[in-house]
């Protein structure tokens, strides 16, 4: 389906204010956003307008009620400099996903696309050339309705938004495995990219951060032994040879990236098991010695190689180094750049508009 989207330019680019040799994470703009209304029962007026500012009344039930979910992903250019999407079909379908889950309409997966499309190819002069380095972009949906009152929204905004963003992690991280505060439960919003998951994960995240640690590292509500993810990413651990990570039980997040990891892992002959893991497991590991490395998953962090694992009274050495993992990103950016055929068929073109 070929949907009418209007753009609205502004007068004067702000592309000249950035250093793209010193980006400030999550601060810097790019000049133009998409946004579509929900009303009526439909989604209408697809469009993209200058960054700005958003009337947002009061008693906007995203503000009181927590209806309000985002995607994560990112724009790159090929060797030929053309603009490139990492899957963004599914990212449409997870933020569907969610916003089943969340009680909210779910939103047309083409126009999905093709918003990110007329965005990027319009802005694609703010994707950053340096390697590792990408334009963020922001899908979310937020319930708009002026209403006090416990039931779900009739009215919401789908907005795209970007951002420039240098490399993520630069140094193996610690991570710190955290037995009081939870991140999601059997049954609750965990596999969905709900605002409120995140806003939960941040005084943990304060708190091991203040213990010398990067990162939180999830485990379940119930017994706290069975591993999650870490932060905001999905965990791989490669024992005796073999990768295992948590499956997906509707607690942990369908990642991109940790699909796409899978199915690259097996492409390279390396056996993948999706299944329960315990922090013992672990341990144990560790000290035998089949602990061979780990690494977490995500949009914004690509591949983040882990070092060590605390808790109460001990620490959990996992590895120096991260042959497979290194491999493992160097051949995801290699794709996303256009350097490596892409023989998945993860990447989708972005047509540039021309000034």
């Amino acid at each position: 389906m070929s949907y009418n989207i209007s753009i609205s330019k502004v007068e004067k680019s702000n592309l000249d204010k950035l250093d793209f040799n010193n980006i400030p994470l999550g601060t810097s703009f790019t000049d133009h956003m998409f946004i579509c209304d929900y009303e009526n029962g439909k989604w209408v007026n697809p469009r993209i307008v200058p960054m700005g500012l958003i009337p947002t009344h009061p008693a906007a039930m995203a503000l009181h009620y927590g209806q309000a979910i985002f995607e994560g992903m990112k724009a790159y250019k090929d060797t030929e400099g053309t603009p490139m999407l990492f899957r963004p079909d599914q990212n449409a379908a997870r933020m569907n996903k969610s916003a089943d889950r969340m009680g909210m309409p779910l939103f047309p997966e083409d126009l999905f696309v093709e918003g990110l499309k007329e965005l990027v190819g319009l802005e694609h002069n703010w994707i950053p050339p340096q390697q590792g380095s990408a334009l963020y972009l922001r899908p979310f949906i937020y319930a708009d309705e002026p209403f006090i009152g416990m039931r779900a929204a009739t009215h919401y905004k789908f907005i795209i938004m970007a951002s420039p963003a240098g490399p993520f992690f630069s140094k193996r991280i610690k991570l710190w495995a955290e037995k009081q505060f939870i991140r999601a439960a059997e049954g609750g919003t965990g596999e969905a990219k709900a605002a409120g998951n995140y806003a939960a994960a941040i005084r943990p995240t304060e708190l091991a951060k203040a213990k010398g640690y990067d990162q939180v590292l999830w485990l379940d509500a119930a017994e706290h032994k069975y591993i999650q993810e870490v932060g905001t990413m999905n965990i791989f651990f490669k024992i005796d040879g073999e990768f295992i990570t948590p499956e997906l039980d509707g607690s942990v997040l369908h990642g991109i990236t940790r699909a796409s990891v899978i199915e690259m892992l097996r492409s390279m002959n390396y056996e993948v098991t999706e299944r329960k893991i315990t922090l013992e497991e672990i341990k144990e590991a560790s000290e035998n010695g089949t602990l061979e490395e780990a690494f977490g998953t995500g949009t914004a962090v690509g591949i983040a190689y882990i070092q060590e694992i605390g808790l109460e009274g001990e620490t959990i050495h996992v590895s120096d180094e991260s042959p497979v993992g290194l491999k493992v990103n160097d051949t995801l950016n290699a794709i996303k750049t256009g350097q490596l055929e892409d023989k998945f068929g993860w990447m989708t073109k972005v047509k540039k508009e021309l000034a």
